[in-house]
């Protein structure tokens, strides 16, 4: 008898639970709470999340900093509005450390599966696989993981009672167990594909992204996987059916699995959010929740200070990584006075950010939108050589003209992970080959660096190393703030308002 399965399936949600634009204060038909609204939960039907659900807006952000002024964890509440019944962990849940994952899987009405993590303080609730029977009497089982990348991420105070193991031989582990039980296999992987879909090129040698290995190792009936926040409605790896929603609760993935004599027919597409507003069903949710949305808002119009020029976002990413920007200038200032540092290295998120000549918190949070803290490396020149070498990789000549490459548009778009330095010069030629392009790099006094050791400060996501940059986590670190940027941000806009024009850099790229 052929037995049916629907699957509503989200990722990347970032913290996005209500229809509102957070840099616009406009609403905006996005957020978990309209999903909730436009998918009532069906029958037979499963919906599952992956992973990436505690960072992304200024509302998780605050929520998580004055979580004991309010009743109920806005995240949860919303995936319970969806009737959200699995979900496992993104690499930045563990952003904020143990206890705010503890919170998170006791608050959510859902099961967390995760057959990579190791519990060491024995407080969270979360499983390596389940089986779940659909009314149809369709026996479903659900596996997940995490990419092991968070061990290269992630501070290691944040690991210290958790362990994140590679996530294949986890799969395989419970795959061969719960196999026997169930009649279809889903997998919920918290990472993307290592290959170009189209070609099969493989696009990367680390282990950041392994959904096409699992997909041809383990043979699942269904990859589930996020990360990368690629829209890919559906592929064909091997035997295995997957699909990736792209970020931030906009669209999902919807799913229909029919199942007759051990023979699966799978289809999916993406689905958009197709309103703001919020379904009578979903409204008690809503207005549970408004306490800390009103809180938030309020948060957000705090004035801050003022730029004594406004700051226009610079949409041409070529102009804006051979020019640079105040903000660039900005943030790497702001790094430097809250650290010592002889040198610093910032970069900008994918979209196009500036200030106005009056400041609030809201564009702050916009215009940096990460929960960043700092780390302080020891570094010498041939370190600073090696990541310069890395940033000028952002570019290829086409017709003798510079062009973003492809190595920071696929598999997923990182222009966030070209950096700009402050407190050298240094010159990039981009008609030398791949390594050999940093032709000039001294103080900014022309003083050579010479054998000397010097101080870099970085975002804590630079230090380990991430987007090429192996030789900066390599290096030994000598100090680690605890404040995030977003809140040094504003401290120094109010230190030094109205702010003028910032020069702790001096940088030029010719072909």
């Amino acid at each position: 008898m052929k037995k049916t399965l629907d699957i509503v399936f989200t990722s990347d949600t970032h913290g996005h639970v209500f229809p509102v634009n957070y840099a616009a204060n406009t609403a905006e038909a996005s957020g978990l709470l309209c999903i909730a609204s436009q998918e009532p939960k069906g029958e037979n039907m499963l919906v599952l999340d992956g992973g990436d659900s505690l960072q992304g807006t200024p509302m998780i952000q605050y929520y998580l900093s004055h979580k004991e002024e309010f009743d109920a964890h806005p995240v949860a509440e919303a995936f319970g509005a969806m009737g959200c019944d699995y979900f496992t962990l993104g690499n930045h849940d563990f952003n904020h450390g143990y206890d705010p994952i503890r919170d998170y899987l006791r608050a959510m009405k859902a099961t967390c599966v995760c057959a990579n993590v190791e519990d060491l303080r024995g407080e969270l609730s979360f499983v390596p696989w389940t089986v779940h029977t659909l009314e149809n009497g369709l026996r479903v089982g659900i596996t997940g993981a995490v990419t092991e990348y968070v061990n290269v991420w992630e501070q290691k105070e944040h690991l210290s009672e958790l362990r994140v193991n590679e996530p294949i031989a986890a799969l395989k582990k419970a795959l061969e167990t719960m196999r026997p039980l169930c009649d279809v296999t889903v997998c919920i992987y918290h990472g993307g594909f290592e290959e170009d879909l189209t070609t099969g090129e493989l696009l990367s040698q680390t282990t950041e992204n392994l959904a096409c290995k699992i997909a041809r190792t383990l043979d699942f009936n269904l990859l589930l996987t996020g990360h990368q926040h690629m829209a890919v409605a559906q592929a064909v790896i091997a035997n295995t059916h997957a699909v990736q929603p792209p970020a931030n609760a906009a669209r999902y993935i919807k799913i229909h699995l029919e199942e007759e004599a051990g023979k699966c027919e799978i289809h999916s597409y993406l689905e958009s959010v197709k309103s703001a507003e919020i379904a009578e069903s979903v409204r008690p949710v809503y207005e549970k929740l408004l306490p800390v949305e009103y809180a938030v808002q309020q948060w957000l119009d705090q004035p801050i200070g003022s730029f004594a020029k406004a700051i226009p976002a610079i949409e041409d990413k070529i102009e804006l990584a051979c020019h640079g920007t105040q903000l660039v200038s900005l943030f790497n200032q702001v790094q430097l006075d809250s650290s010592g540092a002889d040198f610093s290295c910032t970069s900008l998120a994918n979209t196009p950010a500036g200030f106005g000549e009056r400041v609030t918190m809201r564009d702050v949070c916009s215009a940096y939108l990460f929960s960043n803290t700092l780390v302080m490396v020891e570094v010498d020149e041939t370190v600073i050589r090696t990541a310069l070498e890395r940033c000028a990789s952002y570019f290829d000549l086409a017709d003798g003209q510079p062009v973003v490459s492809e190595r920071f548009l696929k598999p997923k778009i990182e222009h966030y992970n070209y950096d700009f330095y402050a407190g050298l010069h240094y010159v990039f030629d981009l008609r030398k080959p791949l390594g050999q392009r940093v032709v000039e790099l001294t103080l900014l006094d022309g003083t050579p660096l010479g054998d000397k050791k010097y101080r870099l400060i970085a975002s804590d996501y630079r230090s380990t190393g991430t987007g090429g940059y192996e030789a900066i986590g390599k290096c030994p670190v000598v100090w680690r703030g605890t404040d995030e940027m977003p809140q040094l941000i504003a401290d120094f806009i109010r230190k030094h308002s109205p702010v003028g024009t910032i020069t702790n850099s001096d940088f030029e790229v010719i072909w």
